[in-house]
């Protein structure tokens, strides 16, 4: 249907008018009574009489005018859905229950006059595609990962530099411990279940795995954090990595332990990607909010790998 139509035929209605009518839509009176005459066609029943009062409505025309004015409705809430200006802002996360959904939720609260969109996709290759078709607004990834090159007209900035913690039951040997060193980590099982080959947190755990001889142990189906937790506090022997902005929640007999791990200390390199012709002014507004919150890196004396290009931090051997 002829949208322009019908929004001519409710300026009719409105104004009682064609000559009204076609004043406020801009166009001729001609093509007032012609987009008029397409659309009774269209329908195939008479909408408008002429009186020498103006424009009546026919019994027809009633019966169609609450449907005209709700594709009209329909129009503008499609055009809203994708206009800049007017849409949420869709933002990708590796997780909704890691620190980068905290930061996003931290901007929501911040200003709440920005409607989010968050979705999770499945690795940095995935979110730089969305990001050059338009599908998502941004997205927080770990950059540059062995492999990934950002294509011209994406950038990225490191917005929060997150510490691991170890994460351990009851019954482990470094439970009792408040912190401890990636070298006293050797010979510990350290299991993490879910690794994918080629997505930016294995190659971070790889590299972290070989710098300090770490035992890390990606076998086994992932069933999700609640199953991980469970066999980690049923366990003497198997640990795992957590973020330490991560919020985690366990069944109070787990009576699982987070140890802060310094000496230097492991830090996950969460950084914001986005499109630079991406107009969207909640965009703009969430990288100003990221850059005076991060990329909060614990001291100097941490690590990440080497293609993550920490920002004033120094590598530690």
């Amino acid at each position: 249907m002829d949208l322009a139509a019908v929004r001519t035929f409710l300026a009719v209605v409105d104004s009682g008018r064609f000559r009204q009518a076609a004043d406020e839509l801009a166009i001729t009176q001609q093509a007032v009574s012609k987009r008029i005459a397409a659309l009774e066609k269209e329908l195939g029943v008479r909408l408008l009489t002429r009186t020498p009062h103006g424009a009546e409505v026919t019994i027809d025309g009633q019966a169609f005018l609450p449907h005209a004015r709700a594709l009209l409705d329909a129009e503008a809430r499609a055009i809203a859905s994708v206009r800049p200006a007017e849409r949420a802002l869709r933002v990708d996360v590796i997780g909704r229950r890691l620190a980068p959904a905290a930061l996003l939720r931290a901007f929501h609260r911040a200003f709440p006059e920005f409607e989010l969109d968050v979705v999770t996709l499945f690795d940095s290759e995935a979110a730089v595609a969305a990001l050059r078709a338009g599908t998502i607004d941004a997205s927080f990834r770990a950059v540059t990962m062995p492999g990934l090159r950002l294509p011209v007209g994406v950038e990225a900035a490191r917005v929060l530099d997150e510490p691991l913690q170890l994460l351990t039951g009851p019954a482990h040997a470094l439970a009792g411990a408040r912190v401890v060193t990636p070298e006293r980590l050797v010979g510990h099982r350290i299991w993490i279940p879910g690794i994918v080959s080629g997505t930016e947190w294995a190659a971070y755990y790889a590299d972290l795995a070989a710098a300090f001889g770490l035992t890390i142990e990606v076998t086994g189906p992932d069933f999700g954090t609640e199953a991980l937790f469970d066999t980690v506090a049923d366990s003497p022997e198997l640990a795992t990595f957590v973020g330490g902005r991560t919020r985690l929640v366990w069944p109070e007999g787990h009576d699982l332990r987070r140890v802060d791990v310094h000496g230097p200390t492991p830090v996950y390199p969460h950084s914001l990607l986005w499109a630079v012709d991406n107009p969207h002014p909640a965009l703009a507004a969430l990288r100003s909010h990221l850059a005076h919150s991060g990329p909060t890196a614990v001291g100097t004396d941490i690590w990440t790998p080497a293609w993550a290009r920490p920002r004033e931090t120094r590598q530690a051997p």
